[in-house]
C-alpha cells in the first residue's frame, strides 16, 4: 500500500511530553515528504498561528504541506499560505454561546485571530493557550460583548477547567447549542465548540478530494478523543500507545508512545526508511 497523505495530531501525538518532536520523528517525516512526495497534514485543534512551529520543523513550506487548524476549522497551504477552507460561528451565536457559558465554573478560550480574548489572563489555561499558539492575550470587561462589538465569527470556543469540574458539565454546557454547534472533548481539559459539521476528518475529506487522494491512500497519527474520526477516515489509522482507551480500540495500528518515537517507527514499517 502506498500511502499518499499523512495527518498527525500534535499535541501527544507529534509532539513529546516536552513539547518537541524528537529527531528522529522529524528525520523520518522530512524522509517521506523528500523520497515518497507524501504530503503532510497538520491536524490539529490549536488556532492557525499554533502550527508554525511545527510546519517550520517539518519543512512543509518545501512541500506544499497542509495546515488543518481549529480541529478542521480551517486549512492552509503551507507553501503559497492560501486559505483553502475556512468555517466559523456566526457572531449572533458566538456571542449567544459565550454568554450561557457565563453561567458556569469555566474559563471560555476565544480568539479574534490575532488575540486571546479573555476577562483575565491568570484564568485557566489562558497563558498556556498564548504561548502554544503564538498569540497575544487582550484583556476586556465582558468576552461576550467585546465579541460582539467587533463583528468577531470566531472559528471555535473552547470552555476549559480542570477535568474533574468540566466533565460533569459537558451536557450542560451543550445543552441548548447541539442543533448549531458541534462539541468534542480535545483534552481532559477542554470541551470546544464548532461550527456544525466542522471536524477533521471532513476537513481531510475536502482536502483529498481535491488532490485525487483516496481515503484508502491516507495515514493518520492521534492520542485522543478528537482524533477518532480522523483514525475511521484513513486507510490506515495508527494510535499512539499514550492514545486514551477509546482511540486505540478503534486504530488500525497502534505504535509507540510520543516520547519514544511513534510516529517514526510506525513510518519505518510501512516506508522502508
Amino acid at each position: 500500500m502506498k500511502y499518499r497523505m499523512i495527518a498527525l495530531d500534535l499535541d501527544g501525538t507529534l509532539n513529546n511530553d516536552d513539547h518537541v518532536i524528537t529527531p528522529k520523528t522529524r528525520e523520518a517525516l522530512i524522509a517521506v515528504q523528500e523520497r515518497h512526495g507524501v504530503t503532510v497534514v497538520l491536524a490539529s485543534g490549536r488556532q492557525a498561528p499554533g502550527l508554525k512551529r511545527e510546519s517550520d520543523a517539518l519543512e512543509l513550506e518545501k512541500h506544499h504541506g497542509l495546515l488543518l487548524s481549529y480541529g478542521g476549522g480551517r486549512i492552509e497551504d503551507a507553501t503559497t499560505q492560501d486559505v483553502l477552507f475556512s468555517r466559523s460561528l456566526p457572531n449572533e451565536l458566538a456571542v449567544r454561546f459565550l454568554r450561557h457559558l457565563e453561567k458556569f465554573s469555566v474559563s471560555p478560550v476565544v480568539d479574534n485571530g490575532r488575540a486571546i480574548v479573555t476577562t483575565c489572563p491568570a484564568n485557566y489555561k489562558v497563558q498556556d493557550e498564548s504561548r502554544n499558539n503564538n498569540m497575544d492575550v487582550m484583556t476586556v470587561d465582558n468576552i461576550a460583548d467585546a465579541i460582539e462589538r467587533a463583528g468577531v465569527r470566531p472559528i471555535k470556543i473552547l470552555t476549559a477547567a480542570q477535568n474533574e469540574t468540566l466533565v460533569p458539565l459537558m451536557p450542560f454546557i451543550r445543552e441548548g447549542f447541539e442543533d448549531e454547534m458541534d462539541f468534542v472533548q480535545s483534552a481532559p481539559w477542554f470541551y470546544e465548540g464548532m461550527a456544525k459539521g466542522v471536524s477533521k476528518s471532513k476537513s481531510l475529506a475536502r482536502v483529498c478530494g481535491e488532490l485525487q487522494i483516496d481515503p484508502s491512500e491516507v495515514m493518520a497519527f492521534g492520542d485522543a478523543q478528537n482524533d477518532i474520526d480522523m483514525l475511521k477516515f484513513a486507510g490506515c489509522g495508527v494510535a499512539m500507545g499514550n492514545a486514551c482507551e477509546e482511540l486505540k480500540a478503534i486504530a488500525d495500528e497502534v505504535t509507540l508512545d510520543n516520547n519514544h518515537d511513534g510516529i517514526a517507527a510506525a513510518l519505518e514499517k510501512h516506508f522502508n526508511l
